[in-house]
């Protein structure tokens, strides 16, 4: 029997960040060292059914399509349980069972970075790469996590919440009158840009308002920050924050859309590392450590600003868990200081084990 600690891979879920998780997942499979780690990949497909892929390359399908990727459907259905100290991974059917030691949640969105997850790992005591539960849940809540950064002096977007059951008395006189046109409409607990619309005239301020209330109950209407949007990335080692230095994304559209930071390659520029003075780089590294302490996180995040004209830096949103795809700026940005992929990797399971 290996010695090596076993690491339970869980990717896919029931977000409609699901495609995006399968991507990130694949880049994160191949980087595990084998000769320090066994792998367990653990896929959640759309109806939320576990499946088990073992060490299995072929538990995608359609890699190279980000709009028709998929799970295989090899896997074998499974749980997780407790039993005797030991967290186990269990088959349905099979009755075969697998020690796990440290689990690596790759999924994006609900159910998968907004603490739920990380709350079952913690009900079984099994150790696990990211935030924890409560720092997960509010920075997935982009409204909570505004609250928190305002009251650290953290800049950020002005801007209102708006629940589902105010929608029949919303006006949007009042709102127009404070945020001003243009404003951006997003859910309150989504990532990927996903239900956001920039919202340009007031009719088009309703149909926003419903896209957006389509992916939750909560949302942001906020005002919207002209300036350059910059994007650090933030590794807990347990001891000490790195920040390596930021990157920029230039979208070629209205705002770095779902299709363009995941589908259309040419809907973009990533600038690694982003032309600012050193001064800059330095206030937006020391404020994107700010936030990710000022929220409890751990392991990692990607921290989002803006920088409009007048120079002070806005703090859009935090990632917990940011796209590990080969075209997400969080691993490019550890790449270009000197830390490869699957050193990183490595970083993210040591701090784990630590846990």
């Amino acid at each position: 029997m290996s010695n090596k600690p076993t690491v339970a891979l869980l990717c896919g879920g029931q977000s409609p960040e699901h495609e995006i998780s399968l991507l990130s997942a694949w880049s994160v499979y191949q980087a595990i060292d084998r000769q320090h780690y066994e792998v367990l990949v653990v896929g959640i497909d759309k109806k939320g059914i576990w499946y088990n892929y073992g060490d299995s390359p072929d538990f995608l399908l359609q890699r190279e399509n980000p709009e028709q990727v998929c799970l295989a459907d090899h896997g074998k259905v499974c749980f997780f349980c407790r039993n005797c100290q030991v967290v186990r991974l269990w088959e349905l059917g099979t009755g075969q069972e697998f020690a796990i030691d440290l689990a690596f949640p790759v999924l994006h969105g609900a159910n998968g970075e907004d603490g739920t997850i990380q709350g079952l790992f913690q009900m079984l005591s099994l150790k696990y790469v990211g935030c924890d539960q409560t720092s997960s849940a509010n920075c997935m809540d982009k409204d909570i996590s505004k609250i928190l950064l305002k009251a650290q002096n953290i800049r950020v977007a002005p801007g209102i919440c708006l629940h589902r059951k105010q929608l029949p008395e919303f006006e949007a006189g009042p709102l127009l009158a404070q945020l001003g046109l243009p404003l951006f409409v997003k859910p309150a607990r989504t990532g990927s840009s996903i239900g956001v619309s920039k919202v340009k005239s007031e009719q088009d301020l309703l149909p926003a308002i419903q896209n957006a209330f389509s992916f939750d109950d909560k949302i942001l209407l906020e005002q919207a920050i002209v300036g350059r949007e910059i994007e650090c990335a933030v590794l807990d080692d347990g001891d000490s924050l790195f920040c390596p230095a930021p990157g920029e994304v230039i979208p070629h559209d209205e705002f770095y859309s779902y299709k363009a930071k995941y589908i259309d390659k040419a809907g973009a520029t990533l600038k690694v590392p982003a032309e600012l003075s050193q001064d800059q780089a330095e206030e937006v590294s020391a404020i994107a450590k700010a936030a990710f302490k000022a929220l409890g996180c751990r392991g990692m995040a990607r921290v989002d600003f803006f920088l409009p004209a007048d120079g002070l830096w806005v703090l859009n949103e935090l990632n917990t868990i940011p796209g590990f795809t080969n075209i997400s700026l969080y691993p490019q940005l550890m790449l270009k200081a000197g830390l490869s992929y699957p050193s990183l990797i490595d970083k993210l399971l040591q701090r784990a084990m630590k846990n």
